[in-house]
């Protein structure tokens, strides 16, 4: 018998091949033992890394990030694939939100002093980020990773391919946290409007937490740092809207709320003049 992953020789009472540690397996595939085997992999005490690399980014982060950095690999789940988790976890729930509950997006505009038109064009932009949300979280971590190793340059402690394993990390447990979030308010169109408005929040004070760990930073260097960072930021943010407006002219929808604006300056010209035709035939 030899192993199905690398055809080392094996004898019958071998359950784990000595060359490259894979388990034997020589049952058939059912579905008992694909649900055990899920089971094992997401809850065994050798195998959790899902759950255990979760819960240990909040209470270690500078031992899951790190230790990757330092060549730890096979306790936490590798920066990628965790990244893969949580833009799959996200895709999923926008298709879900915008096929299912599109009405919810509106709770994103609850805390807004919208008419209808400007309504109708809120939802527009969002499903125009949300159909292009993958490409931006692989455009955007790149950039986070530059502009931190910018800030943290005097520090010279990781180069700019480990600071996008960090940014790897933080923007993925982020991303996760904010998703779980929205899966437990989705059904409120009001709680909904306020986990949309701290999911900004929620990821500044975790990048805030994680760097102040791996950099053992104090209030103060912390503070410094993120002024600098967010004055990087904010040409990176002139840049995003333009990009947002360009997609927005190319599939109309920037027209329409141009049309919209047009219109309801008309309606509003004509109501005055009205009620100054009224008040003059009055006197």
């Amino acid at each position: 018998m030899n192993c199905k992953n690398c055809s080392e020789l094996l004898t019958s009472k071998t359950n784990y091949c000595p060359e490259c540690g894979a388990k034997v397996i020589t049952h058939r595939l059912t579905l008992r033992s694909l649900l055990s085997e899920i089971y094992y992999a997401f809850f065994s005490i050798d195998s959790n890394k899902p759950v255990r690399t979760f819960v240990d980014l909040f209470k270690k982060p500078e031992e899951v990030i790190g230790g990757y950095i330092d060549g730890v690999r096979k306790k936490y789940i590798h920066a990628f694939g965790y990244f893969t988790i949580a833009v799959t976890l996200s895709s999923l729930f926008y298709f879900i939100l915008l096929k299912f509950f599109p009405e919810t997006l509106d709770g994103m505009l609850l805390f807004q002093n919208n008419d209808a038109a400007q309504m109708e064009m809120g939802r527009t932009i969002y499903r125009s980020v949300f159909e292009y949300q993958t490409l931006m979280f692989f455009t955007f971590v790149p950039v986070l990773a530059l502009l931190s190793w910018i800030v943290f340059f005097n520090k010279r402690k990781y180069n700019y391919a480990e600071h996008l394993i960090i940014n790897l990390y933080c923007y993925s447990q982020a991303s996760i946290i904010s998703i779980g979030l929205f899966f437990l308010t989705f059904w409120s169109q009001t709680l909904f409007g306020i986990i949309s408005m701290l999911s900004f929040i929620i990821q500044i004070v975790y990048f805030a937490y994680v760097l102040k760990r791996l950099f053992k930073l104090s209030g103060l260097q912390l503070l410094i740092k993120f002024i600098y960072f967010f004055a990087l930021l904010i040409p990176l943010y002139i840049i995003f809207t333009i990009i947002i407006m360009g997609i927005m002219l190319a599939n109309g929808s920037l027209d329409e709320l141009i049309e919209a604006e047009r219109a309801k300056k008309e309606i509003s010209y004509t109501a005055s003049s009205a009620i100054n035709w009224t008040s003059y035939k009055l006197r």
